[in-house]
């Protein structure tokens, strides 16, 4: 009775005030549970990764290679979209395995376009592109392949239980690692769904119009040496196998650069990630995921795949840039530029200002005859800075052309790129 005496005394408009209140958190509850918020609030200036357009593409930042709890990862879908958003990624690849499945029993699911549907749910009323994708799970030599731009991942798999005893055997045979890897049901799932022929999965990705990379190369073969496999070149020359991971988490492969130049596979770069990323990319220790950079016409799906077909990427990893000629040269074009170019008084030396508008630290070196005032010939100019030259010219010129040699980038292994810098000098 005196609480009922008491809340009769409060005054009505609070207590609708209060209704109103609880029933937008109660909304909020119900509702918000797959989606990221919008891009504006989630994405954070000092993390985001931005590179320049070039010329002729703008230049999508992507991760391709991505997991959460509906394959091997720690995470629920959304939490990867509002990830990529506060990273400023234009487009993120949900990848889940197909065949290794280590919590299946705690997250049973049929549909294996599950982890997509959520991840596009979060990402609707965002700039973020979400990619449909899916890992095809193989023992070495074949290892693992992300195929992405799939209609449904369903297709990419078959379980053919004809075939249980001959599965049961192999989980016999490995039975040290069930624990590990999430128990009998799932030792027995990837035994039996390995079995199915995995030039069956890649051409089922190819039937829907697939883009198919080969991941993580260097794991658990030739002690971290990538090699392509007699399937591998197979798939390759059939046109069913068009990209490679050169860099994936925290490791860079010549082997498997050189394999994408040899073969002329599209280069890829990926985190790979399962747990938080900040956990596996620590930004406060300004630490990125490593990302592929496309050079798509558009900022659109069609145009992404279109760009990755032919190979138009770079690859960013720690402080470098990765990838073929033809694609490095144009994007280091727009990343630097002389904002300025004025002589010191009526002196012979030329004060030129150099801007780099990227993400990445630029690391190079002097190609040119100048020598410079406060500076020896290997120059860092750090991520969207611009750094102070002072050029010996010897004489008065009316311009000025800087050449370089970028040491923090690659388009063959240990083979920098130049890059020429022109400028009219300014007259007094």
């Amino acid at each position: 009775m005196n609480i009922v005496k008491h809340t009769s005394n409060i005054p009505q408009q609070y207590i609708n005030a209060v209704c109103i209140f609880l029933l937008l958190f109660i909304s909020l509850e119900l509702f918000s549970h797959e989606t990221a918020g919008s891009f504006n609030s989630y994405r954070i200036p000092e993390r985001a990764i931005e590179f320049p357009d070039t010329d002729k593409y703008l230049t999508i930042v992507a991760d391709l290679h991505t997991h959460s709890v509906f394959s091997d990862g720690h995470v629920w879908p959304n939490i990867r979209v509002s990830e990529a958003l506060r990273d400023g990624l234009d487009a993120i690849a949900i990848t889940e395995h197909l065949e290794y499945q280590p919590h299946i029993s705690d997250i049973p699911h049929k549909d294996r376009n599950t982890a997509y549907r959520i991840a596009a749910e979060a990402a609707k009323n965002t700039n973020l592109i979400v990619i449909s994708g899916s890992e095809i799970t193989r023992e070495n030599p074949i290892g693992h392949m992300n195929a992405i731009f799939i209609e449904d991942s369903n297709k990419l798999i078959s379980l053919d239980n004809s075939k249980i005893i001959e599965a049961a055997k192999l989980v016999e045979e490995r039975k040290d690692e069930v624990a590990v890897h999430g128990g009998m049901d799932a030792a027995n799932h990837l035994a039996l769904a390995s079995l199915w022929p995995v030039a069956n999965a890649v051409n089922k990705a190819n039937e829907q119009g697939g883009f198919v990379f080969w991941n993580h190369p260097t794991y658990k073969v030739n002690n971290g040496i990538a090699t392509p496999s007699k399937k591998h070149i197979e798939f390759i020359k059939n046109g069913t196998l068009h990209g490679i991971e050169v860099v994936n988490e925290n490791i860079f492969s010549e082997e498997a650069f050189a394999i994408a130049l040899d073969y002329n596979l599209t280069i890829i770069g990926t985190s790979d990630v399962h747990n938080l990323i900040d956990w596996d990319y620590p930004s406060h220790q300004n630490q990125h995921r490593p990302v592929t950079l496309i050079l798509a016409e558009e900022r659109t799906k069609p145009a992404m795949k279109a760009a990755l077909m032919n190979g138009r990427t770079v690859v960013w990893y720690k402080n470098l840039l990765i990838g073929k000629e033809n694609n490095i040269q144009p994007l280091l074009n727009a990343m630097m530029r002389i904002d300025s170019a004025r002589y010191q008084d009526n002196s012979e030396i030329l004060e030129v200002t150099i801007k780099n508008n990227s993400d990445t630290k630029i690391q190079m070196t002097n190609l040119s005859d100048y020598s410079f005032t406060s500076n020896h010939d290997i120059i860092e100019i750090p991520a969207q800075s611009a750094i102070n030259l002072n050029v010996k010219t010897k004489e008065q010129l009316s311009s000025i052309s800087l050449e370089f040699k970028i040491l923090s980038a690659l388009v063959r292994p240990k083979i920098h790129p130049t890059i020429i810098l022109r400028s009219k000098i300014a007259s007094d």
